[in-house]
């Protein structure tokens, strides 16, 4: 175990409570909480300010090299180079560029580099979509979150109307859909199930309801 504590990841597709899970456990256990896609969103938002092409990948990676991307407040509020983007980075469209940005394998490398440096001294709860896998396959702890897609769509709509957005179900799903595919169809780091993850489906479940799951797991190592 690292000298903080445990570093425990949470892998799983979109709409499937991780983050939520990840925040309130990460709280529980007085750990920091690490949204590892809130950063590729991030550097989805710089890549359309900058009205670069989104399959370049030199020039995606050119603007990670340069991006400062800080997650403060325990992991809640996301900053882009001294801009809190926190808001701005949770429109369907910043997702759908992330699920392009995120493809590239030189942005991926450095980005696992930052996540891992993030990581290093423990205590840190991540979530994303190759934690397990590739940024700390040697993870204290492993879960894995999945659901319905109508059920994962519905909750994005929520979120998205919430926020004051608008969302139609149909379209948000077929988002989810996409997004599913190329994330588990990229040649670099893909999500699949890390060996060795607890598996936790989501679909009936409550917030409080997966976090004393991931607790109960917590507590038995």
């Amino acid at each position: 175990m690292k000298p903080r504590g445990k570093v425990i990841a949470i892998d799983g597709p979109s709409g499937a409570g991780k983050s939520t899970a990840g925040r309130v456990l990460a709280e529980r256990l007085g750990y920091t909480f690490i949204d590892t896609g809130a950063m590729y969103r991030a550097l989805a938002l710089k890549t359309a300010r900058a009205a670069t092409d989104p399959a370049d990948g030199a020039a995606v990676a050119a603007l990670l090299h340069d991006a400062r991307i800080e997650l403060k407040h325990g992991g809640r509020r996301v900053w882009l180079d001294g801009e809190d983007v926190s808001e701005a980075i949770r429109t369907p469209q910043t997702s759908a560029l992330a699920s392009q940005v995120s493809a590239h394998p030189a942005v991926r490398r450095e980005m696992v580099a930052r996540q891992r440096a993030l990581g290093a001294a423990g205590g840190v709860v991540l979530d994303g979509r190759d934690i397990g896998s590739a940024v700390f396959p040697d993870a204290d702890l492993k879960f894995y979150l999945d659901a319905d897609p109508a059920r994962r769509a519905q909750r994005r709509v929520s979120e998205l109307l919430d926020g004051g957005q608008a969302a139609e179900l149909e379209s948000v799903l077929h988002d989810i859909r996409a997004r599913d595919h190329a994330d588990m169809t990229r040649a670099d780091s893909p999500l699949v199930r890390p060996q060795g993850a607890i598996v936790l489906d989501t679909t009936s479940l409550t917030p409080e309801q997966v976090v004393e799951r991931m607790l109960e797991a917590v507590r038995a190592i």
